[in-house]
């Protein structure tokens, strides 16, 4: 049984999809990539979605987030329950933003539009999309890391091969690797979303797999876990919650843009229930398992090493056997293009091509990601692990908090879940608000929840609010959305 209303017809299962008589889409609004699947193409089942986060959580870094914690004067436990907690937090976002990309097949810049309206979206998306750049370049200096220890341990020579000059801090293979690794996730970004998708469910559990025979290997070497679960924190007395209020929000930025974006994925569900449970299922036991496994895997290395080694590449680089060396360097490169692509490049590929659809494919978009990302210098936002927890992650938690308030907000309380999907691509439809097909409140809420979220940068009494950047933006860009929607009502509403 179906219904049918403003040119969408509802299923019983509760997706929508456009009917063959609604109201044509402008075409400065749509491409192939922006359009809504159809019920039909909506494929993607419990799996896919445990999958996709498995294979995303398996990543470097994931495995450093602990170390960084622990650098802050954490103790391992205490570093484990802030993580788990922080992801536990997180998930209640991204499952509110996942269900209209289920219910309506829509990626995230369309799903904006209903709050920031048809070409006001672009400002969410584009803040969004410059995170995404910063954490592909992150993780494409990573892989390209995890290839020039793979190429090396196949033919010694090769750090040299291409002479002694380090421009950059960094040998010459080592760019090399670089930009091999990241052709990669372009080339594979090319083939579009099915592959992505295969890329993720034989991911998953070879990485899982592979991360266990570390965790065995440095037990059995070290004759047990080693020294660091031991260690007290070295933190100063009275001082956990100073550390812990940062902590905590930093690990919640870790997954923030992807409480945004999830509807790029959930797009393609084939029900609420199932990217629902698979979500809830991998999201917060994988990040909390992995980083725990960090943890053992370091503390043993002081043992086998007389060091601690946060790093993987670092530790695997020690391997006497090239074959292990080999095998260990292509699970971290596998678990880093898995997580690059589709934590980093979907979304901000969707949100460039938002910008100017009729010109901008979503392959396109992915190159331009690619480019930006090469252009913010992962390998100096990498160099120091306070700065990369403690700075990237937690200061722009804001601004994602900021834009997640005003999209719960207007989704599940001004609109109830009810959208005019047709609308979402005109500009003459409810979403164009004004002359600038801009919805100002949306705007000003937003801003609003940033300068909350960072005035404590600058005025030294208030870095308390900084420290929560994610939910004081969050909080005060919701509210701030919620007072402007009940004095002036935007429309489209049921």
């Amino acid at each position: 049984m179906t219904t049918k209303a403003a040119g969408q017809i509802e299923h019983d299962d509760g997706r929508v999809e456009l009917t063959k008589d609604a109201p044509l889409p402008d075409a400065a609004l749509i491409n192939d990539d922006l359009a809504p699947t159809r019920v039909a193409d909506r494929k993607w089942s419990t799996y896919n979605y445990a999958a996709l986060w498995i294979s995303m959580a398996h990543c470097i870094p994931t495995y450093m987030l602990a170390s960084g914690l622990i650098g802050k004067g954490m103790s391992w436990l205490e570093a484990i329950l802030t993580i788990a907690l922080g992801n536990v937090i997180v998930l209640a976002p991204i499952l509110l933003n996942s269900h209209p990309g289920t219910r309506y097949g829509i990626p995230f810049p369309v799903f904006a539009r209903a709050s920031y309206g048809v070409f006001g979206a672009n400002v969410p998306a584009l803040m969004r999309a410059v995170v995404a750049c910063g954490w592909f370049g992150i993780n494409a200096w990573i892989g390209g890391q995890a290839l020039q220890a793979f190429f090396t341990s196949l033919a010694p020579s090769w750090p040299a091969l291409l002479g002694a000059s380090t421009p950059g801090g960094h040998p010459p293979t080592m760019w090399l690797s670089f930009m091999l690794f990241w052709s990669l996730n372009i080339l594979i970004v090319y083939r579009g979303m099915d592959l992505l998708r295969k890329v993720e469910n034989w991911a998953a559990p070879f990485v899982l797999v592979m991360a266990a025979v570390l965790l065995g290997w440095a037990i059995w070497r070290a004759h047990g876990l080693g020294p660091i679960l031991a260690m007290k924190p070295t933190r100063a007395p009275g001082t956990f919650w100073k550390i812990f209020a940062p902590s905590l929000t930093a690990m919640i930025g870790f997954w923030a843009t992807l409480s945004l974006n999830m509807p790029d994925f959930t797009r393609y569900g084939r029900s609420q229930r199932e990217q629902m449970i698979g979500q809830v299922v991998a999201l917060p036991t994988t990040m909390t398992i992995f980083a725990a496994m960090s943890v053992f895997i370091t503390s043993a290395t002081t043992v086998i090493y007389g060091e601690a080694m946060w790093e993987p590449v670092q530790l695997i680089a020690r391997w006497k056997s090239r074959i292990i060396v080999a095998i260990a360097m292509f699970t971290i490169v596998i678990a880093t293009l898995s997580v690059n692509i589709a934590a980093n490049v979907v979304s901000p590929a969707n949100d460039i091509a938002n910008i100017a659809p009729k010109k901008i494919s979503f392959r396109t978009g992915g190159l331009i990601t690619g480019l930006v990302g090469i252009a913010m210098m992962p390998w100096k936002l990498l160099a120091d692990p306070n700065g990369y927890i403690f700075k990237w992650l937690l200061g722009y938690s804001g601004g994602l908090g900021s834009i997640a308030g005003v999209l719960i907000v207007d989704y599940w309380i001004v609109r109830k879940k009810h959208l005019v999907l047709a609308d979402l691509y005109r500009r003459d439809g409810v979403y164009r608000y004004g002359a600038f097909g801009t919805h100002w409140a949306a705007i000003v809420a937003t801003f609003a929840g940033c300068v909350m979220a960072w005035i404590g940068l600058v005025v030294p009494p208030l870095r308390p609010l900084y420290d929560y950047a994610w939910f004081v933006g969050g909080i005060v860009a919701g509210v701030t959305y919620a007072v402007a929607a009940m004095v002036w009502p935007p429309e489209g509403r049921v």
